[in-house]
C-alpha cells in the first residue's frame, strides 16, 4: 500500500472542537440526569450560529433554488463567483477600490484559509498571532510549511504572543522576513480588535520585512466603534502585502450555508514580481468549482439595503449575548476580559490555572460548554474562551449558572 503523508502524521491529535465534543459527550453519558430539561447542558463554546436567517435574506437563498428550476433561471460552474456578488462585495465592504476579478467568492474563509497555503507551499516561513485560531496552525502543518508537535506549538511556527500586558497585539520586531503572517481582527478568541494605528504599524512592518498579510476579517461586521478598521485595505499600502479573508457565516448565519470570499489584489506580486491573484485564480479554477448558486443569491440579498439591516440586527443579537456574559464574569471578580463589545467572544483569564481544568471546573458545576484557551496556543493558557452564539434564553440560564463559580 502507498504510503501516508508525513504532514498528517506532524498534525496534533484531536482538532480542538472535537476535542470538546467528545469531552462534553464523556460528561453526560456519566451524568444521565444532564438529559433532563434542568440540567442540560448549554454550550458557550463553539462559535456556530443558532438564530434562524432573517425574512429577507432566507427569501433570496428560497428564490435562489426557485430560479434554479427554470430554463432561463439555470446556472452551472461558477467557479470564481457570480459577477453581480463580485461587484456588490466591492461596493458595500470595499467602497469599489477592488475590480470584481480580484474577489473570489468561495465556500466560507476557513475553506479558503485552508486552501491559500497551496500559493505558497512548504518552504515558507509561518507566523501566528498566539492565540490564534486553530486552522492556520494546522492548515501550516498539513502543507508541509511546519513541523511536528512540540507539546507547547509546532516547529517552525513562529507564535508572537497577544496578551492583555501588550494589548493583544505582537511585538512586530519578532515578525520573521518574507513570511506568511496571519492576523485576525476582530480576533478569534481574544476578542480584541485592532486600531487604525496598529494595522498602520502592521502593514508598515510587511512592507518593510516583505512579509505577506493573510487577515481574516470574518467578525467585522460586529465591529461598533467607528474609529476601529473593518478591512486591511483600509490602510495604505495594504494592496501590496495583504490578502484579506471574509464570510456571511457570522453575520448573515451562514454557517450552514456556506459562503465567503477571498480578496486578493493585483498590486500584489510575488519576489520575483509574478501576480498572486493570477495563481490564486489558476488554484480555484483548479480544485473548486465554486460556492453554491443558491448560497451566492443569499449574499446577495444580504448586500441589499433590507439584508444590510438584518445583518445589523443579527450581530446585535449576539453582541447583547456577549454583554450578558462579560457582565456575569465580572460579578465573579473576573478581572482580566477582553472582548464582548466589537466581537461575539469573550476572553477571560484564570490566573494561575491551567484551561482544561478550568473547562472541566465550569463543565461539571454549571453544565455550561466551554472552550480552553490554551487550545488556541501557548498564550491562551489560563484563559477561557465564551462564545456569544446562543438562544437568549440559553445564554441567561448559563449565565445564571456561572454564580456556582463563586468560591
Amino acid at each position: 500500500m502507498i504510503n501516508r503523508n508525513p504532514c498528517i502524521a506532524n498534525i496534533k491529535a484531536g482538532y480542538l472542537f472535537p476535542e470538546i465534543s467528545r469531552r462534553r459527550k464523556e460528561f453526560a453519558a456519566a451524568h444521565p440526569e444532564t438529559a433532563e430539561h434542568s440540567h442540560r447542558i448549554i454550550s458557550l463554546g463553539v462559535g456556530n450560529t443558532t438564530e434562524p436567517v432573517l425574512p429577507h435574506i432566507n427569501a433570496g437563498l428560497v428564490e435562489g433554488a426557485r430560479k434554479l428550476g427554470t430554463v432561463e433561471g439555470y446556472s452551472g460552474y461558477q467557479d470564481e463567483g457570480l459577477q453581480s456578488l463580485r461587484e456588490k462585495i466591492s461596493a458595500v465592504f470595499y467602497k469599489g477600490k477592488f475590480q470584481a476579478d480580484e474577489i473570489f467568492i468561495s465556500d466560507g474563509a476557513k475553506c479558503d484559509i485552508g486552501r491559500l497555503q497551496l500559493l505558497f507551499g512548504a518552504g515558507v516561513p509561518v507566523a501566528v498571532q498566539d492565540p490564534s485560531y486553530p486552522v492556520y496552525v494546522d492548515g501550516s502543518v498539513l502543507a508541509g510549511a511546519a513541523g511536528a508537535w512540540t507539546g507547547t506549538g509546532y516547529q517552525g511556527i513562529v507564535y508572537l504572543p497577544c496578551t492583555a500586558e501588550n494589548n493583544y497585539f505582537p511585538d512586530l520586531s519578532l515578525l520573521p522576513e518574507k513570511s506568511l503572517f496571519y492576523f485576525c481582527s476582530p480576533n478569534n478568541p481574544t476578542g480584541a480588535t485592532a486600531t487604525g494605528v496598529q494595522l498602520e504599524a502592521l502593514v508598515k512592518a510587511a512592507l518593510e520585512k516583505k512579509v505577506l498579510i493573510v487577515f481574516d476579517a470574518a467578525y467585522s461586521e460586529y465591529i461598533r466603534d467607528p474609529a476601529l478598521p473593518k478591512s486591511i485595505f483600509d490602510i495604505d499600502g495594504a494592496k501590496r502585502c495583504a490578502i484579506e479573508v471574509n464570510s456571511f457565516s457570522k453575520p448573515a448565519g451562514f454557517t450552514g450555508v456556506r459562503l465567503g470570499w477571498t480578496v486578493v489584489p493585483k498590486e500584489l506580486k510575488y519576489s520575483g514580481g509574478e501576480s498572486v491573484n493570477a495563481d490564486w485564480a489558476r488554484v480555484c479554477g483548479t480544485i473548486f468549482n465554486g460556492a453554491s448558486n443558491i448560497a451566492q443569491a443569499g449574499g446577495l440579498a444580504a448586500l441589499d439595503a433590507e439584508g444590510l439591516t438584518e445583518i445589523r440586527r443579527l450581530c446585535d443579537f449576539y453582541l447583547g449575548n456577549a454583554a450578558l456574559i462579560r457582565e456575569s464574569l465580572e460579578k465573579l471578580g473576573i478581572s482580566s476580559i477582553t472582548g464582548g463589545d466589537n466581537s461575539p467572544y469573550i476572553w477571560a483569564r484564570f490566573p494561575g490555572r491551567d484551561s482544561w481544568d478550568v473547562f472541566t471546573e465550569i463543565l461539571e458545576k454549571c453544565h455550561v460548554v466551554t472552550t480552553p484557551g490554551s487550545g488556541f496556543g501557548p498564550a491562551g493558557q489560563s484563559f477561557i474562551r465564551f462564545s456569544a452564539f446562543g438562544h437568549r434564553a440559553d445564554v441567561e440560564e448559563a449565565c445564571a449558572r456561572l454564580e456556582r463559580l463563586k468560591g
